[in-house]
């Protein structure tokens, strides 16, 4: 300390720290020529007695003038050192850095300038702080003062060209401090560090490519910023490196995709289609490598594809038709298991779309890995089932296909039937609304008389009668009119010279017994027609109630239709079909032959049908005319007029 006192003069060392600027920069000039006589006499020690008057004397007082004054006077010894100061900045730094959380805003500006021009001096020989230096211009990049803001940028711009021009600079100690930074949320801070990423990313002597995972995150969670400017650079950087990897021959898919994937559910529109359009791309350049990672973003993807933004729509379909396209294997680590979870969830999603694309997923999957697939069944068979009662008509059809490739054993195929029994009588909503599409399509995409069979068989035991009723003569009415039956109605029409008809009219027949006017149906599809007349002899101790007119209704209005054409074709050979004619008019005489109107409500199944009661004499006789006439002509031609008589006066009778 000593030397240095008297290597300076006094004077120099009361205007260092004198609170005019214009007295400390000429006390720097004199103190810089100091320096630099004892530099060229190389007297190192007598420097390092000068510069640590100036640290702990200047740099370090408690005095705010001092201080400005130590600053200007370790810049001024550096640049008086010139060539020599490398060997003394392990000196001459650390007090500036310190200067830089200075309370006064004057202080932290003037180390800016100083830690400026030392770095002018040294270049390349600075990079030693370059961790330390970093976090400062950090912090400085949002300062509260704008001369300290400006300051910094300009010591920032010098830094980077000597970072660039280095081969000092060690990425691999940069890329911690980075990514500790990457989420801070103050834009300035946020511009400071995309700033950095680009220079060094276009720098090819620095692989940023090879540590993009640990700073990916970071920019995706700036594309939200409120700042249009910082959104920009966030994308323009992306953008660069999604090229670069475009064009690289290796890059880490696997860790990148775990951050894409959570920024696909970001809240942000932007940040989610940038998200997608990435996944898209990775899928398309190292699908292969992603096979651990199928699941993770199907469950990104899946949701994105009902996006209200259209862009996400459009490339998260792409991405999950690509995706789809794949076609991985098991041995490779593809986890089915965490597809089939995934799908399952979504099942469970509001959206129509999202819905529909997890059931082609499980589809997809049945087809290409049935045995893995059906191994986990018992975890989403139970949500598949109450798919099944979805609002959405396509999932509907589609999971009935995926049910239908399930129930090709048959185990899933009883469990199938007896759940829809169970629904259909707990939500008679299904039934009415959805029951004829369900039990159609099943047909379609299974064996028609393989699941009439099983509905007889499970229906035959029902306890509860009037719902067995009820689900007869649904499944009756779809036997008689859907065009998805035909061969089944081709098949029961042989029941009486055909092996194969005879056992499904026998397997079809106890269960159709829980409805009279079912198993009529049944008995004129069979052509045995002996046995209706039986059958309507039967009755005669049967309630004749409302529900059983509105079944004999529907019944006579059904032979009417082509599907009976057969049946009315045939009364053309009266003396052949006598039991024919002795059915018909045996339901003749069920009709009401007088209508007195009741007081009571009509029931529920009255009002659910859409039919009004009591009906009118007229429309009961113009209900049955077709049938009634076709009959009276044929008692003419069998010359029994006391029939026809009897049949014509029951008609005109008021």
């Amino acid at each position: 300390m000593a030397d240095a006192l008297s290597i300076i003069p006094a004077a120099v060392l009361r205007n260092l720290a004198d609170k005019l600027y214009e007295k400390r920069k000429n006390a720097a000039l004199e103190l810089e020529g100091i320096v630099k006589q004892l530099a060229m006499a190389r007297d190192h020690g007598r420097i390092t007695a000068v510069i640590s008057l100036l640290t702990l004397e200047f740099a370090r007082s408690s005095q705010v003038n001092h201080r400005k004054g130590g600053l200007i006077g370790l810049a001024a010894a550096a640049v008086g050192l010139a060539t020599e100061a490398a060997q003394h900045l392990e000196q001459i730094v650390p007090p500036v850095l310190n200067c830089f959380s200075d309370q006064d805003s004057r202080v932290r500006y003037y180390a800016c300038e100083a830690l400026y021009n030392i770095a002018k001096v040294v270049r390349g020989e600075i990079i030693v702080f370059f961790n330390q230096i970093f976090n400062a211009l950090c912090k400085l990049s949002a300062d509260s003062d704008a001369n300290v803001q400006s300051a910094a940028h300009l010591l920032d711009h010098l830094v980077k060209d000597i970072v660039t021009e280095s081969d000092q600079f060690s990425i691999e100690e940069f890329i911690p401090l980075l990514r500790e930074r990457m989420n801070v949320l103050n834009p300035y801070v946020r511009q400071f560090l995309v700033g950095w990423i680009t220079v060094l990313d276009s720098n090819p002597e620095i692989d940023m490519l090879g540590f993009l995972p640990d700073f990916l995150d970071g920019l995706f969670n700036m594309l939200s910023d409120s700042s249009h400017e910082i959104r920009q650079q966030a994308d323009s950087a992306l953008t660069e490196f999604l090229q670069e990897i475009k064009n690289s021959p290796s890059a880490d898919y696997g860790r990148m995709a775990e951050i894409l994937v959570q920024r696909a559910a970001s809240p942000d529109e932007f940040t989610r289609l940038t998200a997608i359009t990435w996944i898209n791309e990775f899928i398309k350049l190292g699908g292969d490598q992603l096979v651990a990672y199928y699941a993770d973003i199907l469950g990104a993807i899946l949701p994105c594809i009902s996006d209200k933004e259209e862009k996400i729509k459009v490339v998260a379909r792409e991405t999950n038709e690509e995706l789809r396209a794949i076609r991985a294997d098991p041995a490779e680590g593809f986890d089915i298991r965490a597809i089939i979870s995934v799908a399952r969830r979504q099942l469970s999603s509001e959206w129509d779309a999202t819905r529909i694309e997890a059931l082609h997923w499980i589809a997809t999957l049945l087809a290409r890995h049935r045995a893995e697939v059906m191994s986990s069944l018992d975890e989403f068979f139970d949500t598949l089932l109450k798919t099944l009662s979805d609002p959405s008509d396509e999932v509907v059809l589609l999971v009935l296909e995926v049910h239908a490739c399930i129930a090709r054993d048959a185990p899933h195929f009883h469990r199938l039937v007896v759940f829809l029994v169970h629904n259909f009588r707990t939500e008679p909503s299904l039934l009415e609304k959805r029951g004829a599409l369900i039990i159609r399509r099943l047909c379609v995409h299974l064996d028609a008389e393989r699941v009439y069979r099983e509905f007889s068989t499970i229906l035959e035991g029902e306890a509860d009668l009037d719902y067995a009723s009820i689900m007869v003569q649904a499944l009756n009415l779809i036997l008689l009119t859907s065009s998805e039956l035909v061969e089944l109605r081709v098949l029961l029409k042989q029941s009486l010279v055909n092996a194969a008809g005879k056992d499904l009219f026998v397997s079809l027949y106890s269960s159709w017994c829980h409805s009279p006017m079912a198993i009529i149906s049944l008995c004129f599809l069979g052509q045995a027609y002996q046995h209706i007349s039986s059958i309507i002899q039967s009755l005669l101790e049967e309630d004749i109630n409302l529900k059983f007119l509105i079944q004999l209704d529907k019944l006579i209005c059904l032979l009417d239709t082509p599907i009976f054409t057969y049946l009315r074709l045939q009364l053309l050979e009266p003396r052949k079909h006598i039991w024919l004619l002795k059915s018909l008019y045996g339901l003749l005489m069920l009709l009401p032959q007088e209508v007195e109107k009741r007081p009571e409500e009509p029931s529920q199944l009255s009002t659910m049908q859409g039919i009004s009661w009591p009906p009118s004499r007229s429309s009961w006789k113009a209900q049955a005319s077709r049938t009634v006439m076709a009959l009276a002509i044929l008692l003419i031609l069998t010359s029994n007029p006391s029939y026809l008589l009897l049949i014509l006066s029951s008609l005109m009778r008021k």
